[in-house]
């Protein structure tokens, strides 16, 4: 073989090697291209699966970053599937402290004279017993002439007054305890007032009216004076004449 001819055998097997070569590169290029791409597809893909799982842990996060902010994500989704009823529960809420407020502010008032009439019960033991030997007791009754409920408790002043009005007696209270009650419409409650009666022409006071006003207020209901005389003592440090409280 002439040494030209080896020459170009050779130079075919190198150029044949070379394109091998070429072509396994080529091939693992393409390889690791279409491997890239896979793994790149499968990382999106965990990536996707992540973000799924992701997102209750990122509202974790949130709500370890946020605290109760965070814990309103649980109560919007509450809220979509029951109608909001957190929402509805807190403005109602709001809305019974905004009644009770009203309630407090506007509820039942006390009673006033203009709403109340006033009379001496007259039937059986409300009588006082002219022979009793120390004290009786005379009842008066408060009812409620208004349209609304009122409230009322507490000492009501009693000036007993002579026919001209010129001889006065503001009776004294006692030591009773007290407390209130609601009339509604049309309901009554009474006081009692203690008197000592007396059938001595000297000594005695007789009244003909007395003058109640009712616990609060300054304005008085006139009634007439039913029974006999009682004993004088608007001088006394400790009369046995006195008013008890409402109720």
């Amino acid at each position: 073989m002439s040494a030209n001819t080896t020459a170009r055998n050779a130079r075919r097997r190198t150029l044949r090697v070379a394109a091998a070569a070429l072509t396994a590169a080529a091939a693992l290029s393409l390889t690791a291209c279409s491997g890239s791409d896979t793994a790149g597809t499968k990382p999106a893909a965990q990536t996707g699966a992540g973000s799924a799982v992701a997102e209750p842990g990122g509202a974790g996060s949130s709500d370890g970053a946020q605290g109760p902010g965070a814990q309103a994500r649980p109560g919007a989704k509450a809220d979509a599937k029951g109608g909001a009823k957190p929402d509805a529960a807190g403005k109602q809420s709001g809305g019974g402290q905004a009644a009770g407020g009203g309630k407090a502010g506007s509820g039942v008032e006390r009673c006033h004279t203009s709403g109340l009439k006033a009379a001496f019960a007259t039937g059986g033991d409300a009588i006082p017993d002219p022979n009793a030997s120390g004290g009786t007791t005379a009842s008066v009754v408060l009812t409620n002439k208004g349209s609304r409920a009122c409230k009322i408790g507490g000492f009501p002043g009693v000036d007993l007054k002579s026919e001209n009005g010129g001889e006065r007696w503001s009776l004294v209270r006692s030591s009773a305890k007290h407390g209130s009650i609601t009339l509604a419409p049309g309901d009554s409650t009474d006081f009692t007032i203690n008197v000592i009666m007396t059938k001595e022409d000297k000594g005695f006071y007789q009244p003909a009216f007395a003058d109640v006003t009712p616990p609060n207020e300054t304005k008085a209901i006139t009634i007439a004076w039913p029974w006999g005389t009682l004993v004088d003592q608007r001088g006394a440090t400790h009369p046995g004449t006195f008013v008890n409280p409402i109720g």
